[in-house]
């Protein structure tokens, strides 16, 4: 089990495995080292997540997450394949995965992603590992969380606290938000929140027992670095901006966020 004063910040969301990081890698993940940040390195399919674990394997402040994004990756899901990879050491979620409707509504699409996803959380079940969430509702609408509740919610009652992980990159409302913490998932949030006033009351709501920050690099660059490429040496800048809606302590909730991240990801 990793110390938490081993960290300063965590970043449970990023992208080091994508192709526009191969010329920086080396220096983004020195810069990490020397602020004391650690970060999950997320697959969206088989290529990517071999990625993420070859990069753990190289710098210490990298854990790896292994899955299919239910829209970025239309692959066959190998479950032999991901069981098998998750009995290397650093690797410890399973996703990202869950249920994208935001470009796709059509009956047949949604049962696709479905069937994807109760995939992913039966693995994640029977590796013990948490699940790392995306999940994205058509537009003006909660849908795809209320379909991906319902799914969660049954296997819930069966497997209790089998069943855990966050939902990533949380743009739910505030109902939503509760029924994701009264199945013990937590909420992670990103740089969206530094330009954007939308979420500000449910970050308020949200226990600090149950929140992640997460940077999605290279996406969704946060204030004061909007244009360039996202990485997680950025994640202090969404830490500050959820510290100030909260009307706490930067330092305190960055060592809480931490925490959260050592629990759920069993580091």
């Amino acid at each position: 089990m990793i110390n938490e004063t081993q960290f300063k910040f965590f970043d449970s969301h990023s992208h080091l495995n994508l192709s526009i990081f191969d010329a920086d890698i080396i220096d983004i993940v020195k810069r990490m080292e020397e602020k004391n940040i650690g970060t999950v390195c997320v697959g969206v399919d088989r290529w990517s997540s071999k990625q993420s674990l070859n990069i753990t394997k190289q710098n210490k402040n990298v854990f790896a997450c292994v899955g299919q994004h239910p829209v970025d990756s239309l692959e066959d899901f190998d479950y032999n394949f991901y069981r098998d990879i998750t009995r290397e050491k650093k690797v410890v979620a399973i996703g990202e995965c869950g249920l994208d409707y935001f470009r796709n509504t059509t009956e047949n699409e949604k049962e696709r992603q479905k069937e994807l996803f109760v995939k992913h959380i039966e693995l994640a079940i029977e590796v013990d590992k948490p699940l790392i969430l995306h999940i994205r509702p058509t537009k003006n609408s909660m849908d795809a969380y209320e379909d991906a509740l319902y799914i969660l919610e049954s296997y819930k009652k069966e497997h209790r606290e089998k069943l855990k992980g966050c939902s990533h990159c949380f743009v739910g409302n505030l109902d939503i938000a509760k029924r994701f913490i009264e199945i013990d998932f937590m909420l992670s949030f990103n740089g969206i929140v530094t330009f954007a006033r939308d979420y500000d009351e449910i970050i308020k709501y949200v226990p600090v027992d149950m929140l992640l920050t997460e940077t999605d690099s290279p996406f969704l660059t946060p204030i004061p670095h909007r244009g360039k490429t996202n990485e997680p040496n950025y994640i202090e800048y969404i830490i500050k901006k959820i510290a100030e809606i909260r009307g706490g302590n930067a330092e305190k909730l960055a060592s809480e966020t931490v925490k959260n991240a050592i629990n759920l990801f069993n580091l």
